[in-house]
């Protein structure tokens, strides 16, 4: 049959809630066989470049933590030095 026969028949509304259903029917199949493993398989990259970050900041975090005590020992050698130098100060 084709659709100006199945519209004489039911009538339009019913034929148009059977074409919308199918609609979402085959949407719905396509999204759980096509995309829903494709999203899977970023989130799982995503997760692991997120630890990845966490572990380059918390080594950027470790090497600012030892560039400042280096710096704050050097300013502490060079007050020494320079009291060692010039007595008059």
């Amino acid at each position: 049959m084709d659709i100006v026969a199945l519209v004489n028949k039911f009538g339009f509304p019913i034929v148009a809630a059977f074409g919308l259903g199918y609609f979402v029917y085959y949407v719905w199949t396509w999204v759980t066989q096509e995309i829903k493993p494709v999203t899977s398989e970023a989130s799982k990259v995503l997760i692991a470049l997120i630890d990845r970050i966490r572990m380059l900041d918390n080594d950027l975090i470790r090497l600012n933590q030892k560039v400042n005590v280096i710096l704050s020992l050097k300013d502490k050698e060079d007050d020494v030095h320079k009291k060692n130098i010039d007595p008059i100060s």
